[in-house]
């Protein structure tokens, strides 16, 4: 009901600024008719019809794009307030189960192991959402130190197992030629976490995941992430990276999240001098996700022969 009234708001400003174009036309069509002769005056008439045109255009750009933030920010706060609720909703009932009732040992264990589950589920949310303040924040400064790529994706992947419990063959990493760069530890990892945790989700319980890394003319160390999921339509591969962004339809809406995870990415990318972005060859055929990072200046690992490895 709420997306129809957008889409008939959209729908209602766009064709009253068409209408309105068209009525202003008309009237200027039939005045020159009638004063042809007036050159100054014409010219005048031109120029004050394209303001007004221009001033209608711009109008109608802006309404419609404040709807569709608005609806962004909306569906943002239905997302993180279930991302928030679920997982606390759960802690209590096992809880109040634990006070309530005599469990089991191996109960007591397993409730305790789902409730840590949860409040790492909680925090994770939580430090997504103040990760965004943080990042898109361009006068913070980095804590750059050299980091040894092949090391943190490998640590961002077993973070990821843990979290979402996959099979050990789910996900694949093939390290390329050895890389250093020079960044904030936390935010790479953060951003990578971030390509790999999205690849995991979207891909369903049959997840097949493959990381790739390889060396840019020696200037950039790239990570590719390949995930076997819904694949993306064309038009949206650049959309997804903007903050909230979520692709719509039957199988991206399925899986939760709160629109910010890209988001992260463009903007830790961004801020390393390096660039992301999304390739896929449409709906059903998965997606590659690209981040695409400076090497460190001093980087005497990168001379070394390439190496290929898969961590299963």
């Amino acid at each position: 009901m709420i997306v129809a009234g957008r889409r008939k708001s959209i729908a209602f400003f766009i064709s009253l600024g068409a209408a309105l174009i068209l009525v202003t036309l008309l009237l200027y069509i039939g005045w020159v008719l009638l004063n042809w002769k007036n050159g100054i005056l014409i010219f005048l008439s031109v120029l004050m019809v394209m303001l007004i045109i221009s001033g209608v255009v711009l109008n109608t750009i802006f309404l419609v794009r404040e709807i569709r933030r608005n609806a962004q920010h909306d569906a943002f706060i239905n997302a993180v307030t279930h991302e928030l609720k679920t997982p606390v909703a759960s802690i209590r009932l096992y809880l109040e189960t634990l006070q309530t009732r005599a469990v089991d040992e191996g109960k007591r264990r397993e409730f305790y192991r789902i409730m840590l589950s949860d409040s790492d589920r909680l925090l994770a949310t939580i430090e997504q959402v103040l990760r965004t303040g943080r990042v898109g924040h361009s006068g913070r400064a980095l804590n750059r130190a050299p980091l040894d790529l092949d090391q943190l994706i490998g640590a961002c992947v077993e973070r990821v197992r843990k979290v979402h419990e996959v099979a050990a063959d789910a996900i694949e990493f093939h390290a390329g030629p050895p890389a250093t760069v020079l960044g904030d530890a936390e935010e790479v990892s953060a951003a990578v976490s971030n390509l790999i945790d999205n690849a995991v989700k979207y891909s369903g319980p049959e997840a097949k995941v493959r990381i790739e890394t390889e060396n840019l003319e020696g200037k950039f160390a790239v990570v590719r992430v390949h995930d076997s999921g819904p694949g993306i339509p064309k038009p949206e591969l650049k959309q997804i990276f903007k903050r909230f962004y979520r692709v719509a339809g039957p199988q991206t809406t399925r899986v939760k999240g709160t629109g910010l995870g890209l988001y992260i990415v463009r903007s830790v990318a961004k801020r390393h001098g390096g660039r992301a972005w999304a390739e896929s060859e449409g709906p059903g055929k998965g997606s590659t996700f690209v981040l695409q990072l400076p090497l460190a200046k001093e980087n005497p690992r990168a001379a070394e022969p390439a190496r290929t490895e898969s961590h299963a």
